[in-house]
């Protein structure tokens, strides 16, 4: 069986937890923030995690 390759745009932007679990950063924290209250980008800090729905198509593209 030849090992599957890890999809490069992929690898950059999402990490596997130890317990399996898709994690990301979050969105809309790259530009246009001086309209964005503090509150919202206090709160994009944080690392947000995939759904169920999405984990299962992402998981395929960072199989290691």
């Amino acid at each position: 069986m030849p090992k599957v390759k890890t999809n490069s745009a992929a690898k950059k932007r999402f990490k596997k937890t130890a317990k399996g679990k898709i994690k990301c950063t979050s969105s809309m924290r790259r530009h246009l923030l001086t309209k964005k209250s503090r509150k919202s980008k206090r709160q994009m800090r944080k690392n947000a995690y995939i759904s169920q729905a999405d984990a299962a198509r992402i998981s395929q593209l960072i199989p290691y």
